[in-house]
């Protein structure tokens, strides 16, 4: 029931919300014939620049169409058909102001001005004026004193008046061209002049205003006049349908009073003037381009007449959004389902109404190709906000845990032989020989240690932890096997090999773990069913509090294992690690080992292990640490090979994951596994779109009117992005983790800042796939100067420096001067963030000195003891 109230409670708030913003709006009724409108009768299809032109049956068609409407029509040329155009509006009572078109080239003028002579003066008569040239001044197609001489020529031969059509502003700087016509020709089209809506009649008004006392003895006529009806916005000026009824209803009634002559622009859009004028060129007709009125003109306006359409559609969306996002969520809280309800609807909304602005637009192959790519990029980004919305809400919100670890104890004489592996490579002896030392400490009667050191060249290095665990006796034994192939899942085979027969578990830690005494007897009792296959503890670190880089490391951490890997156990798909981690040994050997074509062999055997529908069981409680990354360029490193093989398991496994292949993958796993990576998988997508947003981003400031600003919705998605990401970070380290907001906040920085490493490994694992090497993680590592510092992060460096400059640069050009150039602005500045973050922990990383003492953390849950779940239940 709280679910049906939820979501009836979201639809009406959508309802009330799409009628709120559709509310009848009063404004002056269109009841009269207009002057006129100025006349391009191309079709939908046809264009000049590919030479394919109207019929004269289909001009004639839009006279019938305008007859009644209007007294006259203004054309720009009399080339060819539209010549014919006196002719074919002589039925329809229609008289003309017939243009001639003036360009660069001399010789065409010439023929245009000699037709238009000799159609204004030879039947049917209908041409009361005639314009030679159209802006041509605005274009700089031509001097004041060429223009000048076709004026006067025309003049010489016509009985009609003649002038030249340009917007008010270019009259006022040549006042002289005003002598060389009988009437003023005037362009008054505000929104080119990015003046608001509601100023935009007052402000032709001034403009005329100041025309009369200019030129009081030349008649004004307005030949053109009108208002896009969709497009970018230019400063205040909002292209979109309702403004364009709003703003001609307006100009006509004022126009009437004012006793104008004016000429509506225009009569029919025209989509090839895109090419023109960008985005707003095809959109300035009273009908669109399939001769249908745009919107009424007595009736009260409403901004978007199919508004409960959309309503419906957003809520159908949204609930069938919301319904998968609650497949098997018996566990969650109803916080948790209003919560995935709000940001249903909010999703749904969004995307409904970025298709239907998409409608509206006039398109070809190449806008529909755009269009389609960013649709797809959208879908891509809103999958992987609703992915991370689940994981939030089931972090957060849940009533108990599904799959809680529940202690098992060993009983007398009944504890199985583990083998314990620790493969090194080139590892400090010292360091390792306390790991072993740990390990001869363990509370359990029955288990062996296999050292495992391979390809270390320098017996320096490793003879002295052979001597150690000859010391350590009998159930400690090392090998030393050089050349041995297949990194580290080539040593743990190796060690399998050569595991006491005995042994039915096998466990694995780093050589740089020191266990708790405890680990073993705590945690091998899992293995009583038959069903669990492994045993994962998580990964910890003992010098976190060292210094303030590996402090913030260390947060970031806490979100993968404390966050990320308790949601994935609720459904048995937690990722398995190379360290703290037990498998049953027939299991292991039955899978075929270690995977040596991945170099994440440990998640990589884990999903296998899945596949055979074995189980896994996670416990949050530490049983060791290890230790951490000691410079940025390490942690970068590790985190590269992280996500390099998981993109590995990825290809390696589609054909599970698709279900091409039968296994025992149960779909919840299936979707933790995709959607565990899918954030990973965005970085490298984003990284693709920072390049592409600098790229457009030029081409805005090298042709403003071709290139524009994107879409403000379209401008949204990143910044919306971006910000969900960063505060479910915060709400989850700060609400599930325990983290004071600094903890949280020093999190969230060492997240953003490897995010164009793992985009990196992203796009590498996944287009390019060749074969890295294992990237070793080194311990005990000196730090970097902060020259090494910058090196470390030059690349996050240059593009960094790369946006900041797009920005400003852009900035510099337009300002913030409509609400699409300044959502751009902040997506490059936005986009910034996640490089600024890798060169400010890099410095971090530099200055060890830096305290690392801060850091907050509520304690882990213990695993609970059976006694406890009985008296619970």
């Amino acid at each position: 029931m709280h679910l049906i109230f939820v979501i009836a409670l979201l639809a009406s708030a959508l309802f009330g919300g799409y009628a709120y913003m559709n509310k009848p709006m009063i404004e002056p009724a269109w009841t009269n014939q207009i002057p006129g409108f100025a006349f391009s009768p191309y079709q939908k299809g046809q264009s000049p620049f590919d030479n394919t032109f109207p019929t004269p049956q289909e001009i004639a068609s839009d006279l019938e169409i305008l007859s009644g409407k209007a007294h006259a029509i203004r054309t720009y040329s009399v080339g060819g058909v539209f010549g014919e155009i006196p002719k074919l509006a002589y039925p329809h009572n229609i008289n003309l102001t017939l243009g001639a078109w003036l360009g660069p080239n001399q010789l065409d003028n010439a023929s245009e001005v000699s037709r238009l002579t000799q159609l204004i003066e030879e039947p049917p008569y209908n041409v009361v004026r005639a314009i030679v040239g159209n802006e041509a001044l605005l274009r700089k197609d031509m001097s004041e004193e060429e223009l000048t001489h076709w004026l006067r020529w025309v003049r010489s031969k016509v009985s009609v008046p003649v002038s030249t059509a340009e917007p008010w502003h270019v009259w006022i700087k040549h006042p002289d061209l005003a002598k060389e016509v009988d009437f003023i020709a005037v362009h008054m089209l505000p929104f080119w002049e990015g003046i608001a809506l509601d100023q935009a009649v007052d402000y032709i008004v001034d403009k005329m205003h100041l025309l009369e006392q200019t030129f009081p003895d030349k008649p004004i006529v307005i030949t053109e006049v009108g208002w896009p009806s969709n497009g970018r916005a230019i400063k205040q000026a909002e292209a979109s349908q309702a403004n364009q009824a709003i703003f001609m209803r307006r100009f006509v009634s004022r126009a009437q009073e004012e006793k104008y002559v004016f000429y509506m622009m225009e009569a029919f859009d025209q989509p090839w003037k895109n090419r023109l004028e960008g985005s707003i060129g095809g959109h300035w007709g009273l009908y669109d381009v399939e001769r249908k009125l745009k919107f009424e003109q007595e009736q009260p306006i409403i901004a978007h007449p199919e508004w409960r359409f959309l309503a419906a559609a957003s809520a159908l969306l949204a609930i069938i959004l919301l319904l998968l996002l609650l497949i098997d969520s018996s566990a969650l809280r109803k916080r948790g389902h209003t919560f995935l309800g709000l940001l249903a609807f909010a999703i749904s909304s969004l995307v409904i109404w970025m298709v239907y602005d998409f409608t509206l637009e006039y398109h070809n192959w190449v806008s529909i190709l755009v269009g389609v790519l960013l649709l797809i990029g959208v879908v891509g980004v809103i999958v992987v906000i609703l992915a991370e919305a689940h994981e939030w809400a089931e972090a957060i919100w849940y009533r108990q845990r599904r799959r809680p670890l529940i202690e098992i104890p060993i009983g007398q004489g009944s504890a199985p032989m583990v083998s314990i592996h620790v493969p090194a490579y080139n590892e400090p002896a010292e360091m390792m020989k306390q790991t072993l030392y740990a390990l001869s400490q363990l509370d359990y009667p029955n288990f062996e240690v296999l050292v495992i050191d391979n390809n270390t060249k320098d017996e320096a290095v490793w003879r002295p932890v052979e001597a150690y665990c000859a010391e350590l006796g009998a159930p400690f034994k090392f090998f030393h096997v050089a050349p041995l192939a297949g990194f580290k899942a080539g040593a743990l085979n190796y060690a399998l090999a050569r595991t006491a027969p005995e042994a039915e578990v096998i466990a694995v830690i780093d050589s740089d773990y020191v266990v708790r005494p405890d680990w073993l007897k705590r945690m091998v009792g899992q293995f009583n069913d038959p069903k669990v296959a492994i045993a994962q503890a998580p990964q910890d670190y003992s010098d976190y509090r060292q210094n303030a880089f590996k402090a913030m490391c260390y947060a970031e951490y806490k979100g993968f294992f404390h966050i990320g890997m308790v949601t994935r156990n609720e459904r048995n798909a937690i990722i398995q690690h190379g360290t703290m981690t037990m498998v049953r040994r027939s299991v292991l050997e039955a899978v075929g080992g270690w995977g040596e074509s991945t170099i994440t062999e440990d998640a990589e055997l884990g999903l296998r292990i899945f596949e055979e529908g074995y189980e896994a069981v996670y416990s949050e409680q530490s049983f060791g640490q290890g230790l951490m990354p000691d410079t940025y360029i390490d942690y970068k490193k590790q985190r590269y090979r992280w996500a390099y093989g998981a993109m590995q398991i990825l290809r390696e496994h589609a054909d599970a994951f698709l279900h091409w292949r039968p296994t025992k993958l149960k779909s919840g796993q299936r979707y933790h596994f995709f959607a565990g990576w899918l954030p990973w998988i965005a970085d490298g997508f984003n990284y693709l779109f920072t390049l592409m947003a600098v790229f457009w981003t030029w081409l805005m400031i090298y042709d403003p009117i071709q290139f524009n600003a994107p879409d403000w919705k379209i401008a949204l998605i990143p910044l919306i992005f971006f910000g969900f990401k960063i505060v479910k970070m915060l709400a989850l380290y700060m609400g599930h983790v325990g983290a004071p907001f600094a903890t949280a906040a020093a999190a969230a920085l060492a997240g953003l800042s490897l995010s164009h490493t793992i985009a990196r490994a992203v796009l590498s694992g996944l287009f390019i796939g060749r074969k890295m090497p294992f990237l070793r993680t080194p311990k005990m590592a000196d730090s970097h100067n902060l020259w090494q510092a910058v090196l470390d992060a030059y690349e996050e460096l240059l593009i960094a420096l790369l946006l900041l400059a797009s920005a400003g640069t852009l900035y510099y050009h337009f300002g913030f001067e409509t609400l699409e150039i300044t959502l751009w602005i902040s997506v490059l500045m936005v986009q910034t963030l996640p490089y600024l973050s890798a060169l400010i922990l890099s410095f971090i990383s530099a200055r060890p000195s830096l305290p690392g003492n801060w850091m907050r953390f509520k304690p882990r849950p213990q695993p609970v003891e059976p006694s406890t779940l009985k008296e619970s239940q």
